[in-house]
Order: C-alpha cells, then sequence, then structure tokens
C-alpha cells in the first residue's frame, strides 16, 4: 500500500499527461504561456501505463484520473486510456480537462474505457470567459460538455473557480444552469498555484462567500462526512434533491486528514501532495531498467514522508515552484 506515517493510505492516482494547455486561464499562467517541458524530458506512453499498473497491481491504487496541462493535447490519450482499462484489477478512470476539444474525443474515451470527466468552466457568459482564459473559446466547451454527457461520461462534473470582480456574481447563475442540463457543479477556492506567484489570500473568493450567495436562491442542505468521505468536495443537496453542489475548501477549510491521493507528474516525478516542495524521480529508474518491484518500493518511501498537511495558512508556507499546469489537479 502506499501508506504514510499519519496513518493515510493513498487509492487515488492523478497522472498528469502534458504540461502543455490551450488557454491562458489568469490564475495558473501568464498570458505568454511558460516554457513547456521537452518531449524526451515527457514520460512516453508505455512508460505512463507501465506506472498505472505497478500503481493498480502492487500499490493498492483503485481510482485513476488523468490531467494536464490539458490531457486533451497527448496525442495517446485514447490507447492509454484503453490499455490501463485493460489492467486487473481495473481501475476507475477520469479526466480533468478544458472541454475544448472533448467533442471529438468523447465518444473514443467512453468506448475504451474512461468512466467519466471533470470539465473545467468558470463563467456562463463568452466575454468574461475571453478575459479569465485569454482564448475566445466558450462554445467549444459547452460542446464539449453535452458530448460527454451523450458519451456517457457521467456524472459530467464542473470545476468552477471565482475571481473577485469577474465572475464572483455568477455563483447562482452557474448552479440552475448546471442543474438544468444535469451536471454537476463544484466550486473551487483560488489556490496559491499560479506560475506568476501573484496569489493573495485577502484576494480570494472564501467558500463562505460562495455558500452564502447560494444560500440566498437556494435550499442547500448538508451531505454530511459519512457521504463525503475522502472526497476534497463539501457538498449540499440543492432544494430537496437530486442534484448537488460541492465546494473545495483547500484554503480556508483544508481536508488533508482524509487525503487518499498521490501525484505523477508528465516527466515522471512522484508528488505526495498537491503542494510538496520535494519531489520523487521514477522516471530515471523505468530508464535505468528499475524491475516494477524496485520502482513500487521508491513509490513507497516518497508516500510515506508525506506531510500531515498542506500548510497553507502557516506562517512558512512556500508555494511550490511547479504551476498546477504542471503538476496536474
Amino acid at each position: 500500500m502506499l501508506a504514510d506515517t499519519f496513518g493515510r493510505v493513498a487509492t487515488d492516482l492523478r497522472v498528469s499527461l502534458t504540461d502543455r494547455c490551450n488557454l491562458r486561464c489568469s490564475y495558473c499562467m501568464p498570458e505568454e504561456g511558460l516554457q513547456w517541458l521537452a518531449k524526451p524530458d515527457l514520460l512516453t506512453d508505455d512508460e505512463i501505463v507501465r506506472l498505472v499498473q505497478i500503481a493498480v497491481t502492487r500499490l493498492g491504487i483503485t481510482e485513476v484520473r488523468f490531467t494536464g496541462g490539458e490531457p486533451l493535447l497527448r496525442p495517446g490519450l485514447v490507447g492509454i486510456v484503453a490499455r490501463c482499462a485493460a489492467l486487473e484489477p481495473r481501475p476507475r478512470m477520469s479526466l480533468t480537462t478544458n472541454g475544448i476539444a472533448l467533442h471529438r474525443t468523447a465518444v473514443a474515451l467512453a468506448r475504451e474505457g474512461l468512466n467519466r470527466v471533470n470539465v473545467s468552466l468558470d463563467t456562463l457568459r463568452p466575454d468574461v470567459f475571453k478575459r479569465l482564459t485569454r482564448r475566445d473559446r466558450h462554445s467549444e466547451v459547452l460542446r464539449g460538455l453535452q458530448a460527454a454527457r451523450d458519451a456517457g461520461l457521467t456524472p459530467v462534473k464542473i470545476n468552477a473557480v471565482l475571481m473577485r470582480g469577474l465572475n464572483d456574481d455568477e455563483a447562482p447563475d452557474l448552479l440552475a444552469w448546471a442543474i438544468r442540463n444535469d451536471y454537476e457543479l463544484r466550486f473551487i477556492e483560488q489556490m496559491p498555484l499560479d506560475a506568476q506567484h501573484g496569489w493573495k489570500r485577502e484576494g480570494m473568493i472564501t467558500a463562505e462567500e460562495i455558500l452564502n450567495s447560494l444560500h440566498a436562491h437556494f435550499q442547500l442542505t448538508p451531505e454530511g462526512e459519512r457521504e463525503r468521505g475522502s472526497a476534497p468536495a463539501e457538498r449540499w443537496i440543492v432544494d430537496g434533491g437530486p442534484h448537488r453542489v460541492g465546494v473545495i475548501a483547500s484554503v480556508t477549510r483544508p481536508f488533508c486528514s482524509a487525503c487518499d491521493r498521490t501525484r505523477l507528474t508528465a516527466d515522471g516525478q512522484i508528488r505526495s501532495c498537491l503542494f510538496a516542495t520535494e519531489e520523487t524521480d521514477l522516471r530515471e529508474a523505468l530508464r535505468s531498467g528499475a524491475p516494477d518491484e524496485e520502482i513500487a518500493e521508491a513509490w513507497q518511501l516518497a508516500m510515506w514522508g508525506k506531510k500531515a498537511g498542506a500548510g497553507i495558512g502557516d506562517p512558512d508556507f512556500e508555494q511550490p515552484d511547479r504551476p498546477m499546469s504542471a503538476i496536474g489537479g
């Protein structure tokens, strides 16, 4: 198992397939973009599948989430999904995406074994989308969402980040729209993972603000800790059900004590936490001919040293050098 000294066991693997993205969201990266990883530094499709196989067959991983950057930019994505779906035991697989290319790939991904998708969408207004992402592609995201739902990649979950002065008034409209379209909406507090290191706590829209805005328009009933389990989102039943809304409050309501995630970057580094400042290199082990057992032991050692929490509120908190786009969500 991937256990740590605090008794947590990781069963959820987040696999970043690329650090590249076709959007330039202001809370993630600068308008000019970033220096992308060189192709030789990226794990190959075979290397990714081998590491997922080790995680599933030797280390107790039951959930695999493919992330980016933007994972739909990875040419071999559909093949990776198909090969991971053939593993025994078979992991449940999901994808976190901006949705732009989803209308072209949803059917193939579903056919090859992907279970569901999370799609980032922060606004219903095309002009605000263009300001937030610096790209005019709002309609493509909506098209991708419908394609995912039609392909059976459900529940389709929407991830929304509210930014002060841009879309901070949209929480009720986003929830009403999600309910009409049978999507599950989750609001995420903006986290200190931007490439610019410009995040300021006082500028962040908090979970409390989001919930106050929603309470003015909907009856929200807490789902409770039992139903939440190790999931990062606190969820509320909306107007008696069946629809739910979630809030991931990584900053103001951290959930580190129940964390069950381990992360693999696109260049083969293991991260025990989204906010980790240290990594363990598995790519070198792969390429030097290490057997599966040795790689599994290195992975276990990396997770054994996982800290008790992210420590965002601590006076000595240090933001990771890698931004979110290079870590994977």
